[in-house]
């Protein structure tokens, strides 16, 4: 049977990843440093995955085990015949999990194992198997990368599931959108594609990447400081006021312009994926908080995220920006005294004025075309909210 290891047994790694990959015949072993979860999951041995939409499912998924990430079991099971390792972790942890799967390369280096393994880091960022790659090879000699080249792949991918709060009676049960991405870069796969129910084999995961990201992370993005602005507590809610959902709507379509410029997407496909993310903003079962998405305005507001580049692509192409600038104006107001990038930014602006702060994260300079127009969006908003 083929063996995967799902290091993360979060919500997503249970009701996404590990769930399909479950579901496609694997036998999926949660690794977590999380004793409590590990210990459900085999003295338990199923959970269900409940999936709340405006269609509501569920199925069970079985044929799993646990064991700590943070001891040598994980290394064991590395080592050993395991196939795939898959991550849901958050990017700030795979340098961590880089070690033991490095030890665990270095074993099957040592037992002359042969057999492909692929390791997925499915992750909200940008290229994040490549960084866990990176990572990994730090921890190894020359011969050792040499053959970590040759027998192990290193895939990146492009994730996108939105899991809802909520609780049940079995404490591994998790809830889920309908809606399911995962899209997997063909190039660093080692040997035969397997079979992956709602998995997709891509040649090029530049256009995927940015798809999610000028349309669901901007979309989001947008809807959560306008809906901060006007002290909307969810995304639901948020949506649901006719002037946040147009002005939404619109900025996606902006965004949508410049990425079908981009990649030659097929305008009556893009546009339908627009829909099918716009209605999922509205689903009743997401109770995703404004101030939850809205967080770490600066690192949205840098010139590779979800705002200033979707802005920027759509405009070197000649195209309208008027709703998209409305978001990243309205990024500039998030005060969240939790949230410690909100904390750094307002306090930047209001001891050296909104310019400077636009410059600083936005990278954009007082003589661009779109600083002053950004500029007076900031202004008018400031107005409306008094």
């Amino acid at each position: 049977m083929k063996q995967a290891i799902m290091i993360g047994a979060g919500n997503i790694g249970r009701g996404f990843i590990g769930a399909l990959l479950e579901k496609s015949g694997w036998h999926v072993t949660f690794a977590d440093v999380a004793e409590n979860l590990i210990t459900a999951v085999n003295q338990r041995g199923s959970y269900t995955v409940h999936i709340q939409d405006r269609e509501c499912a569920e199925w069970t998924v079985t044929n799993i085990s646990g064991i700590s990430s943070a001891g040598p079991e994980l290394v064991q099971a590395i080592a050993g015949n395991c196939q795939l390792i898959t991550t849901a972790v958050g990017l700030r942890i795979l340098p961590i999990v880089a070690k033991p799967i490095a030890a665990g390369i270095q074993a099957r280096k040592a037992a002359g194992n042969t057999q492909p393994l692929n390791v997925v880091a499915c992750e909200n960022a940008v290229r994040g198997t490549s960084q866990l790659r990176d990572a990994v090879f730090t921890h190894l000699n020359e011969e050792e990368i040499a053959y970590a080249k040759e027998y192990v792949g290193f895939a990146d991918c492009a994730v996108d599931r939105i899991v809802p709060k909520a609780s049940f009676e079995n404490p591994l049960d998790v809830a889920v959108e309908r809606y399911t991405e995962w899209d997997v870069e063909k190039g660093g796969w080692k040997g035969e594609l397997p079979d992956i129910q709602g998995c997709t084999f891509v040649d090029d995961l530049s256009a995927y990447i940015e798809r999610k990201l000028f349309t669901l992370n901007s979309g989001h993005a947008i809807c959560a400081y306008l809906g901060a602005l006007k002290g909307r507590r969810t995304i639901v809610e948020s949506i649901a006021d006719p002037a946040i959902g147009q002005l939404v709507y619109k900025a996606m379509q902006e965004s949508g312009e410049g990425l079908i410029q981009k990649f030659g997407f097929d305008p009556a496909a893009h546009h339908a994926y627009i829909d099918r993310i716009f209605a999922r903003f509205q689903n009743p079962f997401l109770e995703d908080e404004t101030q939850r998405v809205a967080r770490e305005p600066i690192r949205k507001l840098s010139p590779t995220d979800r705002l200033i580049k979707p802005l920027l692509t759509a405009y070197g192409y000649g195209l309208k920006v008027d709703h998209l600038l409305v978001g990243t104006a309205a990024a500039l107001h998030f005060d969240c005294p939790e949230d410690e990038q909100s904390v750094e930014m307002i306090g930047k602006i209001q001891a050296e004025g909104v310019e400077q702060a636009l410059e600083a994260y936005t990278g954009l300079t007082p003589d661009h075309p779109l600083f002053g127009r950004i500029l007076d969006v900031y202004r008018a908003l400031a107005i409306a909210k008094q």
